[in-house]
């Protein structure tokens, strides 16, 4: 942890305390100049740390300053199921999905001729990769998903499971449910589902999941997903425009989070790597239970070519691999399969 880290963490852990700057020498082991030179770059960053009479500093007001070392310390700490999980953070980078490719790409392969994880496996499953924003953030089909900085956060999670991956569909479901539980136990409010991927709250998408395998073609096997995850925190009016505008919502729907971005993200972090492990019949009745669609009429639109074009159906279930089982106005039953449809859902109707 770097000397301002380690400031901001005794300050931010004793709010409205005067801290000397002889027992924050003393903390952080450096010299007063060393602690002088270290306050001074957090002022700049935005944090209202003021000076006492006695020497002392004291913080004015809550920050949310995102580092890879405050993170660890905290996640480290406060899930040690996990402590074994590798973890890179960014202030900005292209896409944590595409980073997790990289790393993907530049160790080989993750499994050996008996499909056992190799070391680099080992290494890189249940890896956490954290930006504060994104300049190429991608959606699915390759749309540009917008991510601000200090807003919200971007995550990606390497999974790489005895076996390999085979259910890609249930890993997005399943990734929504673990979102919907970080939010209701760190927001206390009650967040939705719209098949497959995106999170709303207040009628709004405040976040959304893009699920990418990679594969081994001598084998045939997907040795791993990667999960990337977006969610608007607090909206920032300046990051969207024209239609975006209207669709983008937030967890916090006014003024800031009162909740640090590290609290929230490593609760999302570790519940994802929980619901991957847990009964897959629990969490897909969970999943349905955070749905909104169901029941009603929605506008199918083919992402391959369908002689049918855009057509109105029904939604009447979601089944055991996370398919969208619907009515067509003719009175077909089909199951829609994430990757081939997405929903128009600017106008749900009964």
């Amino acid at each position: 942890m770097t000397t301002k880290e380690k400031i901001l963490k005794e300050l931010t852990e004793n709010p409205g305390v005067s801290i000397s700057g002889e027992k924050l020498a003393s903390i952080c082991n450096v010299s007063r100049a060393a602690i002088w030179k270290a306050v001074t770059a957090l002022r700049n960053e935005g944090c209202n740390i003021e000076g006492t009479t006695n020497g002392g500093y004291i913080l004015e007001n809550r920050v949310d300053i995102f580092s890879e070392e405050m993170f660890k310390d905290y996640f480290y700490n406060n899930y040690p199921a996990y402590k074994e999980s590798q973890i890179y953070c960014f202030k900005e980078i292209d896409s944590t999905n595409s980073f997790a490719k990289r790393l993907l790409s530049e160790n080989g392969s993750l499994r050996d001729e008996n499909q056992n994880l190799t070391e680099a496996g080992k290494k890189l499953h249940k890896s956490i990769i954290i930006a504060e924003t994104q300049t190429a953030g991608r959606g699915r089909s390759g749309r540009t998903f917008v991510s601000p900085e200090k807003t919200g956060i971007y995550i990606t999670l390497i999974y790489a499971p005895a076996g390999g991956v085979s259910q890609g569909t249930r890993i997005t479901a399943f990734t929504a449910v673990a979102i919907c539980r970080a939010i209701k136990k760190i927001y206390k409010i009650q967040p939705s589902i719209k098949w497959i991927n995106d999170i709303f709250v207040e009628g709004k998408k405040a976040g959304g999941i893009l699920t990418e395998g990679t594969a081994n073609f001598e084998t045939g096997l997907i040795e791993s997903a990667v999960i990337g995850i977006g969610l608007n925190i607090s909206k920032n009016p300046d990051a969207f425009s024209g239609d975006l505008a209207n669709i983008a919502g937030s967890i916090v729907q006014d003024g800031q989070s009162k909740v640090s971005r590290i609290e929230f993200a490593a609760e999302v972090g570790a519940q994802v790597l929980s619901v991957l492990e847990e009964n897959p019949g629990d969490v897909l009745a969970e999943y349905k239970d955070y749905s909104f669609i169901i029941g009603n009429k929605v506008v199918v639109h083919s992402l391959i070519d369908n002689e049918k074009g855009d057509y109105f159906a029904k939604v009447v279930d979601i089944d055991e691999n996370a398919g969208l089982v619907v009515e067509t106005e003719d009175g077909t039953v089909k199951t829609l399969v994430s990757g081939e449809v997405s929903l128009r859902s600017s106008q749900f109707t009964k």
